[in-house]
């Protein structure tokens, strides 16, 4: 029953988390490229920085940006925010119930760093931590200053969270890892940095004060700090269906890989919504992201190199894959097949047969966290007997 619950919980989580991140996503795209698009007011009008004229839904729109704020606060302000409270609550409480709950299996691979799950746990926190920490003294520090520098630095430490993630977690949890760090950030630059600002800037109006500036460039800075690490964190939420990325030797230099195309498909909207379309940049996109399909693609390893009976797969399939992908999972925190996937028959594992092949052997990212222990012996046993047309099924 505590199985199933859990599941219930996790589709629900998963849903809620898609609703807002779709909204959170959309009005951060929208306003990013609402300010790149601003054009001189026509008239000319005292305090406005630019105006953006729009059709949509049947109707015209018409949007000023003060270039620090109103001569008169108006009477209802819409804010933004508890769309990105939302999309972090709904996402790490997602990540405590699938990453933390069952960390034996989702978080921890033993070949990569044999740890307790209490110690993953740990370090996971922490690092989440950490990540914000770093990234906000940061941007308060002199580097600051300096958005081509800063980026590139930011750059650099996501690929040590990268490298590092992959050394302590397994695939799957290590990529899972950088994208709560990542999500952190972006919440936190909203919580912390973003929406205060605003608060201020509203009280000073208030108090018949004109609002400090720095608030306005300090929100904008973070801002698009968002918007150019939203595709990744979005790959991340979605490449756990395709193991050739977490599963990958070097997973973590092909996760760094997608936060460079996502940066420059970004800059490439960023750039043509302020006028100043860069031609080359969805060719560079493309290119790369053809690029990393080739690097990335599987070798078929080395079997054991004789003849194998199909009751030698059988015997393995037994051993290492029945006790999650049965009828009946006997595996602590399973109460049915994961992907409605069952091993328990030879007629079901003979039709299965690629899909074996593909995540055992060629992504060896199952058993999850090798929670069964399956050896390399196992692996070219399933190996030899898929080159040799999987005889048997």
């Amino acid at each position: 029953m505590e199985a199933y619950l859990l599941d219930w919980i996790s589709l629900l989580l998963r849903w809620l988390h898609v609703i807002a991140g779709i909204v959170w996503i959309g009005a951060s795209f929208y306003f990013v490229a609402l300010d790149n698009s601003l054009e001189p007011p026509n008239p000319p009008k005292k305090g406005v920085l630019g105006e953006n004229w729009s059709i949509h839904g049947g109707g015209f729109y018409h949007k000023q940006k003060y270039v620090v704020a109103p001569e008169r606060l108006p009477e209802h302000l819409h804010w933004f925010k508890w769309e990105a409270y939302w999309t972090w609550l709904s996402g790490f409480a997602l990540f405590v119930v699938v990453y933390y709950v069952h960390a034996e299996s989702m978080l921890i691979d033993r070949s990569v760093a044999d740890i307790a799950p209490s110690t993953a746990i740990l370090a996971s926190l922490g690092l989440i931590v950490a990540g914000w920490l770093t990234y906000d003294l940061l941007c308060r520090s002199p580097l600051g200053d300096h958005d081509g520098a800063l980026a590139a630095v930011g750059f650099a430490l996501i690929a040590l969270a990268a490298w590092g993630c992959a050394q302590l977690f397994g695939g799957r949890g290590a990529y899972l890892q950088v994208g709560v760090m990542v999500g952190t950030i972006m919440v936190a630059n909203v919580a912390m940095v973003i929406i205060p600002g605003q608060r201020r800037m509203v009280e000073a109006m208030r108090a018949g004060r004109t609002p400090d500036p720095k608030y306005g460039r300090w929100g904008k800075q973070r801002s698009i700090h968002n918007n150019y690490v939203t595709l990744p964190v979005v790959f991340i939420m979605l490449c756990g269906h395709y193991p050739m990325t977490y599963g990958h030797p070097h997973a973590w230099a092909v996760l760094v890989a997608v936060f460079a195309i996502g940066g420059v498909v970004r800059h490439y909207f960023n750039r043509r919504n302020a006028g100043h379309t860069i031609r080359w940049l969805p060719a560079a996109a493309v290119a790369m992201v053809l690029a990393l399909a080739v690097l990335v693609m599987p070798r078929v390893p080395d079997g054991a190199g004789g003849p194998t009976s199909f009751s030698d797969v059988e015997r393995v399939v037994a051993l290492r894959c029945q006790s999650c992908h049965a009828a009946t999972p006997t595996q602590p925190g399973f109460v049915q097949p994961p992907g409605g996937i069952m091993l328990d028959t030879a007629e079901r594992i003979g039709l299965l047969a690629q899909k074996i092949h593909q995540q055992a052997v060629l992504a060896k990212v199952m058993p999850p966290g090798n929670l069964t222990g399956i050896t390399d012996d196992e692996r070219a046993i399933i190996a030899d007997w898929y080159r040799q047309g999987a005889p048997g099924r």
